[in-house]
């Protein structure tokens, strides 16, 4: 018997924050939810922040993804975008980690390449390509809820082929042991 198994893509932001649900039988991709998180009615960012966390423990909560894979940030011109877009990942990672939840993280141009073959497509052509392949009627408004899909359905074409980050408290402390104070 084929095991579903259920990945949530997660693309971290500071104003938006795109996710993306799928389950996986065999082969047989099939989308379940994906949408945005709207952070910029928040004032400040530590709310922001609080806000990326819940939403994602709630996502955790209803789905029970088996695993969770991001977008890992790109370097950018702005030092302080790069350090709250950083922020972003890193409590969305918590929030996963909060739940035993496996996490691993994907470099911007892997996820594309993994979707389209091409490492330098635009949202749009990831956007198509997902539409196809998990039947999508409609490209959303925000692009950030593909851009999400587009890191699940990566980590399933990788499957899990890549450097994993800790998949637990309690194993990134056996890890790290010196990490623990």
């Amino acid at each position: 018997m084929v095991k579903e198994k259920i990945i949530l893509g997660l693309d971290p932001g500071t104003t938006v924050m795109g996710y993306g649900i799928i389950s996986v039988t065999g082969s047989k991709l099939s989308l379940l939810q994906y949408g945005v998180i709207h952070l910029s009615k928040y004032e400040g960012h530590e709310l922001k922040l609080k806000k990326i966390f819940d939403r994602v423990l709630n996502l955790v909560d209803e789905y029970h993804p088996d695993e969770v894979a991001l977008e890992a940030p790109f370097y950018g011109k702005n030092v302080q975008s790069m350090l709250k877009l950083g922020r972003a990942q890193g409590v969305a990672m918590s929030a996963a980690l909060y739940r035993e939840v496996p996490i691993v993280e994907y470099a911007p141009k892997k996820v594309k390449q993994s979707v389209t073959g091409n490492g330098n497509a635009s949202k749009e052509q990831v956007a198509k390509m997902l539409m196809t392949m998990l039947s999508i009627k409609e490209l959303p408004k925000l692009l950030d809820a593909t851009d999400a899909l587009a890191v699940a359905v990566c980590h399933h074409f990788q499957k899990g082929k890549t450097t994993k980050t800790a998949g637990s408290w309690t194993s990134f402390l056996k890890e790290n042991p010196h990490r623990l104070q």
